[in-house]
């Protein structure tokens, strides 16, 4: 069975609206974990408009399931704050400071002395890493190159186009898991999967191991309940 890993970020949205502690990121996430899910995904940012650098440090004593911190590691106060944490899983992203969202994935070929020597940190910490990539077979050769453990598939783009053709939107993430798996690379991927497009997503891509899902399960939450979501999203994974 393909792992869940909720993103729990939109929840800190809400909660930084009103400056207050409603809802609480905390207790969501330990409910998120007792509804099925099998891990928690935090993507904290400098300007700390959602996931608060003091909530990864709170979950860290209190998660059970696996715990994923993305970020970009060129910022030293996140650097500073997975090696204190030591999460299951930190997930490399190239995000600027003032990106709204993650929208690439790494250029593991120009990067790949950077990648390799942040990763050597990062493993001799116990810290597994998974780098975040596009589907193209260069940037998956280049990132095997770097000693990562998995790459996250970018997904935005099987996302936007698989109301039109899901079978062309699904074949370069396809092939970019094929290649990672002789690459013997671990495969996740995030970003725009929902209730819609998941299920083909996970029937069709060989080796997936995990998938990181935030706003659309969120959303989905306000109309069928967050336990409820947790367990069709679930159901969707079973391949």
């Amino acid at each position: 069975m393909i792992k869940l890993s909720v993103n729990v970020n939109k929840i800190a949205t809400l909660r930084n609206a009103r400056g207050a502690n409603t809802p609480d990121v905390l207790k969501c996430s330990l409910d998120i974990e007792r509804f099925g899910a099998d891990g928690i995904t935090v993507h904290p940012r400098p300007d700390e408009r959602h996931i608060r650098y003091s909530d990864v440090k709170a979950m860290s004593s209190l998660l059970t399931t696996e715990f994923n911190i993305e970020g970009n590691p060129r910022e030293r106060k996140f650097m500073d704050l997975v090696f204190a944490v030591k999460p299951n899983q930190v997930t490399l992203v190239p995000d600027s400071t003032t990106q709204l969202t993650s929208d690439h994935g790494w250029d593991t070929i120009a990067n790949r002395e950077y990648l390799k020597e942040i990763i050597v940190a990062f493993k001799a910490k116990g810290i597994r890493t998974s780098i975040f990539v596009d589907p193209i077979i260069s940037m998956i050769k280049g990132a095997a190159l770097t000693g990562t453990d998995r790459i996250e598939l970018y997904t935005e783009s099987y996302a936007a186009n698989y109301d039109r053709n899901r079978e062309e939107a699904v074949t370069p993430y396809r092939e970019a898991a094929q290649v990672a798996l002789q690459h013997n690379l671990g495969i996740n991927a995030g970003h725009d999967l929902s209730l819609e497009n998941l299920q083909f997503f996970a029937n069709q891509v060989p080796g997936l191991m995990e998938v990181s899902i935030g706003h659309a399960l969120i959303s989905d939450a306000l109309y069928y309940g967050l336990e409820n979501t947790v367990q069709m999203y679930k159901r969707l994974l079973v391949v």
